[in-house]
């Protein structure tokens, strides 16, 4: 298997210093914790084991230095989450599904900084609750519907961005419960609708 030329490991040992000490207090001590195990995966900080062929003509000697074992790890956990991903994967319907994402406005995202539990469970819950709520609506798709919710707190140019990325099959079961409901094809719920009622949730949360 070829290794990637640049690994997050190779980033943080890089970057790491200064960017914890330009974000110091906003930073968990849980997060420093899975950065210092990301940058000591696989070194001598480690420790590991040598593996050292027995004829002395070879003596071929191999260090192999252990796994941090961090479930947030990319290097050590890759089989992991190839396994997850096969079981999420089994479990799909065969539905089209959508992609779906909820971001919070600057002014919101600024107090989350500082109260990051209580603004990221309103993040949670206002999306949930705006999907299943308009889904549910007979205007729309008049079903209920099931959400898987991912969140994500910092955008692609990294900077500090709280989204939730949600994916949602393209149906549900009628109200009644006795038939599946399909939505239009490759169109499941207005964004508009979807974006009014989200706002006036998460403010009236916030």
């Amino acid at each position: 298997m070829s290794h990637p030329v640049l690994e997050v490991a190779d980033i943080f040992r890089g970057h790491g210093p200064a960017w914890r000490q330009a974000n110091a207090g906003h930073v968990s001590l849980g997060q420093l914790k899975v950065m210092s195990a990301i940058e000591n995966c696989r070194t001598a900080a480690l420790g590991g084991h040598v593996a050292r062929c027995e004829n002395e003509k070879c003596a071929y000697t191999q260090i192999a230095y252990n796994s941090c074992r961090n479930r947030h790890c990319p290097k050590c956990q890759g089989t992991a989450a190839r396994e997850w991903l096969a079981e999420r994967e089994a479990e799909l319907l065969p539905v089209p599904y959508f992609h779906v994402v909820f971001s919070l406005p600057a002014q919101i995202a600024d107090i989350a900084y500082q109260n990051k539990a209580v603004i990221y469970d309103i993040l949670f819950k206002a999306s949930a609750e705006t999907m299943i709520a308009i889904a549910a609506d007979p205007k729309h798709l008049g079903a209920r519907i099931g959400v898987f919710s991912v969140l994500h707190t910092w955008g692609s140019a990294l900077t500090h961005h709280p989204h939730v990325h949600m994916i949602v099959p393209g149906g549900g079961i009628s109200l009644d419960r006795e038939r599946w409901v399909a939505c239009r094809p490759n169109f499941f719920l207005p964004v508009r609708v979807l974006s009014r009622l989200f706002r006036r949730l998460v403010l009236g949360e916030a």
